[in-house]
């Protein structure tokens, strides 16, 4: 068993580097060219190891070779290339060593096949990329030097079923949010990483009417909306020569000229924060997007730090008017220690003391108070 598994991996090895060799005249090689290949290295290897061994080489010229089985994984959230070396996956909320080893010129194989026909680069002089898969998958890689083990990928997927807000949260809380969207409030989605904040973003704007048009921004496009007038941005790094970079803030203010019903900002990182504030004060109401934060009164703090980024020298207290009027609710989602990812808090902001915090509206997945701001419908 050990000698086949051997004589597996070299023939993939030799049939792979043929290929490669081969590039200007087989480009993108197909099965029966890659089963031709195998079968004049190893005239009389068996049937099984010879489909086994098409399809590894298979992989790694058309995809991303020993990653391949785990990204057709449904269950599989994300995939982490830990510095040339051991393959771990989140699976169920959970991290597991898949026992998958890649090399370090493996890793960087495959790092530059993500991001070469993109127009990125990524090398000594540049040792940090994020990129998107053809599938919306959103990719980080780092290699030396700031890499020190090897180089680094990870790999965030999204599930192709959305969730419902009844997977986040008891009836009656879905209920509200699903009130509070069609009563266009401006929501905020915050909590940490990986606790579902994207993915409750996509259920929420999910209750949007279907004839409004909405438009997404986002770093990388995560979002899918089921409505028939949805427009997505995405921002663009600058290239290998540092130009043409569009930022999430540039899309927010053109966005602004396309006549939208709603915006819907992915993430707010950066100054774009007040540009958002601004829009969800000047008519486009509805709006949403989330932050990272702990907690709801967290996500204001931060929201009013990003504001002051912006480099427009404005007094803190203009920047808390405009939070106050501009965010109707914060809804805190969080991840279990099972996994699972559920609200566990909605707040309201009101004013306290010359500073802006939140009502609890939700405490621990329950409600304990009604919202008091009107609604914004029309």
């Amino acid at each position: 068993m050990n000698a086949a598994v051997t004589l597996g991996v070299d023939l993939v090895d030799r049939v792979h580097a043929e290929v490669v060799a081969r590039g200007s005249a087989d480009e993108t090689p197909d099965e029966a060219r890659v089963r031709q290949l195998v079968r004049a290295h190893a005239p009389l290897i068996e049937p099984a190891l010879e489909s086994s061994t098409v399809e590894a080489v298979l992989a790694r010229v058309q995809g991303l070779g020993p990653l391949e089985p785990l990204l057709d994984d449904p269950a599989v959230t994300e995939v982490m290339v830990n510095g040339g070396g051991h393959v771990w996956v989140e699976r169920g909320g959970a991290l597991v060593d898949t026992g998958v080893v890649v090399d370090e010129s493996t890793a960087l194989r495959l790092i530059e096949r993500i991001v070469a026909p993109l127009g990125l680069r990524i090398d000594r002089s540049s040792p940090m990329v994020d990129a998107r898969l053809v599938d919306g998958s959103r990719v980080n890689a780092v290699v030396h030097p700031l890499a020190v083990d090897g180089p680094c990928l990870t790999i965030r997927r999204f599930g192709s079923k959305a969730l419902s807000l009844d997977a986040f949260a008891d009836s009656d809380v879905a209920a509200l949010l699903r009130a509070a969207v069609a009563e266009r409030r401006n929501v905020v989605v915050s909590g940490g990483t990986g606790s579902g904040k994207t993915t409750l973003l996509n259920a929420l704007a999910g209750q949007i009417p279907d004839q409004e048009r909405v438009l997404t921004i986002e770093d990388a496009a995560e979002l899918r909306l089921p409505g028939r007038h949805v427009v997505r941005l995405e921002a663009r790094p600058a290239n290998a020569d540092g130009l043409g970079a569009v930022s999430v803030r540039d899309l927010v203010r053109n966005a602004l000229r396309m006549r939208p019903d709603r915006i819907v900002v992915g993430e707010v990182r950066g100054a774009e924060a007040l540009d958002m504030l601004q829009a969800m004060n000047t008519g486009h109401d509805g709006s949403l997007s989330t932050c990272h934060a702990n907690g709801p009164d967290d996500a204001l703090r931060r929201l009013e730090t990003l504001c002051l980024l912006a480099g427009l020298e404005l007094p803190l207290a203009a920047v808390r008017d405009q939070l106050l009027g501009a965010v109707d609710l914060v809804v805190q989602v969080a991840r279990r220690p099972d996994g699972g990812r559920r609200i566990v808090a909605v707040g309201e902001p009101v004013r306290h003391d010359g500073t802006v915090r939140c009502r609890a509206v939700v405490r621990q997945g329950t409600i304990v108070a009604p919202i008091k701001r009107p609604g914004r419908t029309c």
